[in-house]
């Protein structure tokens, strides 16, 4: 059974997800740590649970997202594997970081293609990677059938959608994308965003206003 523990950090109260199973094995999503204090609370819980890291996932590469990847990716040696379309947000991210006053010095680069349909393994679980652009290219969310979960980075939110409005969004393939890849999932299948409270699946179909399919 894979365990969830969500931390909140950096200025942009990003969701970061620590995932992990019976064997001590995890994986990162999205460590998005931007001071000392962060990086300690990630750690220490590591620590407390002698957890052995895998792998940084990236949800998608926006600077609130990627910010601690360096940092953790040092820490635990360890690789960061996310999707290909990805890689022109991680080109400009340093003057992005800078445009927005975030403290980053150092770029990690993507060791890992990751498609949709791809299968993460850890220790003895497996998630599965679905290809969700329209937030932002190279988005992708992160599925486990048999724990009944996904985490949806900046796709869906609770009665929310991503923005559109930023460099390669588009309203119309963000839509497709939920339609097609998370509203297809069973309805109680609960969704670990990457901003904001917890959902699920069902909720959203019925009650987000930006995508609902059960609404009259």
């Amino acid at each position: 059974m894979i365990s969830v523990k969500k931390f909140i950090f950096n200025p942009f109260q990003v969701n970061a997800y620590v995932l992990y199973d019976e064997t001590g094995e995890c994986i990162f999503i999205d460590p998005a740590v931007s001071d000392e204090k962060e990086f300690n609370t990630l750690t220490g819980f590591v620590k407390e649970n002698n957890l052995i890291p895998k792998m940084i996932v990236n949800t998608h590469a926006h600077i609130d997202h990627i910010i601690g990847n360096y940092d953790v990716a040092s820490r635990y040696k360890i690789k960061l594997a996310t999707h290909p379309d990805a890689e022109g947000f991680l080109t400009n991210a340093l003057k992005t970081a800078e445009a927005f006053g975030l403290p980053m010095s150092h770029v990690k680069e993507i060791d890992i293609y990751i498609d949709g349909n791809t299968k993460v393994k850890f220790g003895d679980s497996c998630i599965k990677a679905l290809h969700t652009p329209g937030h932002a290219d190279g988005s992708i969310c992160l599925y486990s059938e048999k724990d009944s979960f996904v985490v949806t980075g900046d796709v869906l939110f609770y009665e929310s959608i991503g923005r559109t409005d930023l460099q390669t969004g588009n309203y119309d393939l963000l839509q497709k994308s939920i339609w097609e890849e998370l509203f297809t999932l069973p309805d109680d299948t609960k969704v670990y965003p990457g901003h904001g409270p917890d959902t699920t699946i069902g909720h959203e179909k019925t009650h987000n206003p930006f995508v609902a399919i059960g609404m009259e």
